[in-house]
Parts: structure tokens; C-alpha cells; sequence
């Protein structure tokens, strides 16, 4: 078994060491008018099959951290809190949930701008493998503060030294909304009033790097006069012509920004879950662009493994996948927590996607 672990595990992490632009997770906030805020994100990676399943964690249930070499010899952590968790690759490493208090997490790869410290034994019982930060924090804490408090206490340490680093979005029921970047081994958090994340270069240069953008605007550019020519549109959305359409980072940054900002702010909660999703088609990443000329694309439907959209103050939890687009629901206030058995799940029961056959009657 343990060996069993210990190549599952290094499989995870070689993948998450070696991708390029195919792992591009990019997060975006909504708030309704009743006062619902919804936290998104998309997951990509071209590589392979994530194999991502979601993780029903009771209260009580202990986990230990890996650290380097594969064992799992590091924090011993128990949840207070009963949690929801999307993880790949294996059980333990979630990257996305929510908890029932109303916290939600998530993971963004961070690859080349973060640094975390060594991995030194003397702290073992206080080491945190950054792939098992989300299920720590969603079982510990309830708030950002909480987080900020955890985050201080811990040693976040990195189990393979060829694997990328991450970083964090963190937002409470409150709405407060918080990133945690760790970079020259320290961990440093930035208030996202934004509500919008994608991977590198660091958080605080990509809100500087939205300035460039600071003429676009939603709808169609008015008539320019140029002399005695006139230059009209060709056509309607010319006022955010220059909007970046390539899955770089700061590319993807900068479109979620403006199309979460130009987007009608939806009523109630469902509205505004539908409302992300539908943003976030904007973000799927299909099989094949990232591949260069020659190579053989991965047989899977699509780089973006997985959309979800969390919300927070319904605990309610949303998800689709490559595999079937339809929107499926996990609702905390039904799961008594102190009851329930810790279960893990494949996000599509059947890994094809449904075909509905309409009758004409």
C-alpha cells in the first residue's frame, strides 16, 4: 500500500511539474443582489486524465501531510469542519471546496514567481505539503481571518523539489476574499476586492498590468473622426477591441477582469452561478492549441478538466466537466456532518458526455 501511494503520488506531482500554458486555472467572484457571492474557477491540464473525483471529509476525520520522499510523516491535521473537496489525481489533494461554515479554497498553479522553505525534519509536525493546504485550512477554518492565523502558525513546505509551486484564493461567508502568495520562503496575503485569480506572474502585478487596459469598455466605440474620414465600427463589442484572446496568464487575467466587471449583476444566487459559468466558457481551453506542430494531442475531450462555482453564504458547491457539461449541485445543509462517512466519489459516474435525442412529434 504504501508503495502503491508513493507512485500515485510521484505521478501527481511530475504532472504538476512539467506543464506549460495547459495548466491555467482562472478565478472569478460574482455578487447577487440578494446579497449571494459566488467564487469560480476553471482547472486546466492537457497533459492527461486528472482523474478528479469530490471528497465528502466529516468533522473529526485526521489526515497526515506528505513530505519529501513520499511519506506521510508530516502535520497530523483533524477536521473541525465538514468539508466538500474537488481534488485530482489522488483523494488527498484537493483544489478546490468549501466548508460548512462557509469557507471555500482553492488552489492555483504558481509556477517559477513562488518559494517555499526547506523542508527542515526538527519542524515535521508542523509541515504542511502545499497540495494538502486546501483540506487543512477547509477542516481548521471558518474566516480569513482564521486562514491568515493557520497559514502563520505552519510550515508550507514542497514535497518534490521539480514540481511548481501554487498559490491560494481564500474567501469567507462575509465575502472577504484574501490571496496567499509565498515567495522568498515567506508567506504574504493580498486582498482580492477584485475577486478575480489566474497563475503567474504574481497577484500585485496583475492588477498593475489592467492599467494597460484602461480603454476598454463594454458596447461599441462611437464614430472617430480622422480628418475628413470618419472610422466607424464594423460591427457591435469595438469598444474592447485590443482585449488579449490568448490563455496566457495575464492575457486570461485581464479578460476575466472586464467580463466579470461588464457583466449584469444577476438577482439571486442561481442566477449568479449560471451567470459565472457562462463567463467562464469564455476560459475553456480546447485539446490541441497548447500542443506544439507534430505533437500528438492527449486523448481527452478538453484541457479544462473541470468548472466550478461556489456558494459560499448557500454552501452549495457546482460543478461540470469535460466529460458531461451539465451543472451538477453538492448542498452542505444536507449532509449532517458529525454523521456522514468520508467518501470519495468520481466527479462523472459515466465519462462520456449525454446526448438527448429530441422527438419531433
Amino acid at each position: 500500500m504504501k508503495k502503491k501511494m508513493f507512485v500515485l503520488m510521484g505521478l501527481a506531482l511530475l504532472q504538476w511539474a512539467f506543464i506549460g500554458s495547459t495548466e491555467a486555472c482562472t478565478g472569478i467572484t460574482l455578487k447577487a443582489k440578494d446579497g449571494s457571492i459566488i467564487a469560480a474557477r476553471t482547472i486546466e491540464w492537457g497533459g492527461s486524465d486528472l482523474r478528479s473525483t469530490y471528497v465528502v471529509v466529516p468533522r473529526g476525520f485526521t489526515q497526515n501531510s506528505f513530505i519529501p520522499g513520499g511519506k506521510k510523516e508530516g502535520m497530523t491535521f483533524k477536521a473541525q469542519y465538514g468539508y466538500i473537496g474537488l481534488a485530482v489525481e489522488q483523494e488527498e489533494f484537493v483544489t478546490e471546496g468549501i466548508n460548512e461554515a462557509g469557507l471555500s479554497v482553492g488552489l492555483f498553479y504558481f509556477p517559477r514567481y513562488g518559494e517555499y522553505e526547506q523542508y527542515d525534519e526538527k519542524n515535521k509536525q508542523t509541515s504542511i505539503a502545499d497540495l494538502q493546504l486546501v483540506p487543512w485550512i477547509l477542516g481548521c477554518c471558518k474566516s480569513v481571518d482564521d486562514v491568515i492565523n493557520a497559514v502563520n502558525s505552519v510550515h508550507v513546505i514542497g514535497v518534490d523539489s521539480r514540481a511548481s509551486t501554487a498559490h491560494w484564493r481564500f474567501m469567507d461567508a462575509s465575502g472577504r476574499q484574501v490571496v496567499l502568495e509565498i515567495t522568498n520562503k515567506k508567506a504574504e496575503f493580498f486582498e482580492n476586492t477584485l475577486g478575480v485569480l489566474t497563475n503567474s506572474p504574481g497577484f500585485q502585478w496583475q492588477l498593475t498590468n489592467l492599467n494597460n487596459y484602461v480603454n476598454m469598455m463594454p458596447g461599441t466605440a462611437a464614430v472617430n473622426d480622422w480628418g475628413e474620414m470618419k472610422l466607424t465600427s464594423f460591427g457591435v463589442g469595438s469598444g474592447f477591441l485590443g482585449l488579449p484572446g490568448d490563455v496566457t496568464p495575464p492575457s486570461r487575467f485581464v479578460r476575466a477582469a472586464f467580463y466579470q466587471t461588464s457583466a449584469p449583476q444577476p438577482s439571486t444566487a442561481i442566477e449568479a452561478v449560471r451567470s459565472c459559468f457562462q463567463i467562464l466558457n469564455n476560459f475553456d481551453i480546447p485539446i490541441g492549441v497548447e500542443s506544439a506542430k507534430g505533437e500528438q494531442p492527449t486523448d481527452i475531450p478538453s484541457a479544462t478538466q473541470w468548472t466550478s462555482a461556489t456558494d459560499v453564504k448557500g454552501r452549495k458547491i457546482y460543478y461540470r466537466t469535460m466529460r458531461n457539461s451539465a451543472i451538477r449541485c453538492i448542498d452542505l445543509n444536507t449532509i449532517d456532518f458529525a454523521k456522514v462517512k468520508y467518501s470519495v466519489s468520481p466527479l462523472d459516474e459515466v465519462r462520456e458526455q449525454p446526448i438527448i435525442n429530441v422527438k419531433i412529434k
